[in-house]
């Protein structure tokens, strides 16, 4: 399946849309029927196949359109003439602000990493790919140029992926915990949680650290 984004999505398939990735988030996809979106939309189930063919294709969708969302921006951001180190800096900020606007990716995501990825298509897994590979372009670039040491890629993505993923899923224990003592725990915000990981990640790949 191709990675379809939505384009004036008629209300009834927003409705869908909506349901679905909100029950998806806090319960994942096998807790989740074809019932439960129906209800949850408004909506009797034919209208959901009639939009989405499945209950599969509906995640895909849903998974697919932040991916592809924030691969696109990573395209255009390694195709600039931007440094290397701006590049590394946007790159961060692009999968924020994505997955900021979509409040339900970060459980899902979790999720699916702890299932080892089993509810992914090929599609979705391209689309993946394509934003490491872009990261990967990014490092090759500021290698080539001597501004940055040659590091594993896929702990350069982690160190940027976990810990915004891990903020923005994790605004109501952080609340719990600032009541139980924590002082702070719920104030800081997405603006210096991404320039800490900017800092960090330029201080691995310049080998500051």
């Amino acid at each position: 399946m191709s990675a379809v984004r939505k384009t004036a999505a008629p209300p009834t398939r927003d409705a869908v849309y909506g349901a679905a990735a909100t029950l998806f988030s806090s319960r994942g996809f096998d807790g989740v029927s074809m019932d439960d979106i129906a209800r949850g939309a408004g909506v009797n189930k034919a209208m959901i196949y009639y939009h989405f063919h499945s209950k599969a294709a509906l995640y895909q969708e849903i998974l697919g359109e932040m991916f592809h969302a924030v691969g696109e921006r990573i395209r255009a951001v390694a195709a600039s003439d931007a440094t290397p180190e701006r590049k590394l800096e946007q790159f961060v900020a692009a999968i924020a602000e994505a997955a900021e606007a979509r409040p339900h990716f970060p459980p899902i995501w979790f999720r699916e990493i702890a299932e080892e990825g089993a509810h992914l298509g090929p599609a979705t897994m391209q689309e993946v790919a394509g934003i490491v590979q872009g990261l990967i372009a990014i490092l090759q670039e500021g290698i080539r140029a001597r501004r940055f040491r040659k590091v594993n890629p896929l702990l350069v993505h982690g160190g940027i992926v976990g810990p915004l993923l891990l903020f923005l899923a994790s605004a109501g224990l952080r609340r719990r915990l600032e009541n139980a003592g924590v002082p702070g725990a719920a104030q800081f915000t997405r603006d210096e949680v991404v320039a800490h990981v900017q800092r960090v990640t330029l201080a691995l790949v310049e080998g500051r650290m």
